[in-house]
């Protein structure tokens, strides 16, 4: 797998136009693919992000460019879960967050992935 920091110098941010209110944005990326790390074959899902930002939102052509980097990736469900969310709080720092992946069935099964920032414990 590719190095974590390759992948954040894609994303890019933006001034929050309202920082001093606490609003909800949710971004959908229904055409997310990544590939699985035991079988080889590619994995489809969607990836719903939702988050009151602070300073800064996140600029959706770079999220799109940023998505697109795991097509050739070998990597888990949880695990890319959790790496967006790690890279996703290292870039645009929200007040909260939460990354949801919804995976397409395979073989009678569906798996669908949260994370949240802070974490809830």
């Amino acid at each position: 797998m590719s190095d974590s920091s390759d992948f954040r110098d894609t994303l890019e941010v933006f001034e929050n136009p309202s920082p001093s209110r606490n609003f909800i944005i949710e971004h959908h990326c229904p055409e997310f693919t990544s590939v699985c790390p035991k079988t080889g074959q590619p994995d489809f899902g969607t990836i719903i992000f939702t988050y009151v930002p602070d300073g800064v939102c996140v600029e959706l052509k770079s999220l799109k460019m940023y998505l697109q980097r795991f097509r050739s990736e070998g990597i888990f469900y949880e695990a890319v879960t959790n790496k967006i969310m790690d890279d996703f709080v290292a870039v645009v720092k929200p007040r909260r967050a939460t990354i949801e992946s919804r995976w397409t069935p395979r073989g009678g099964l569906s798996s669908n992935i949260t994370v949240n920032y802070p974490d809830e414990g």
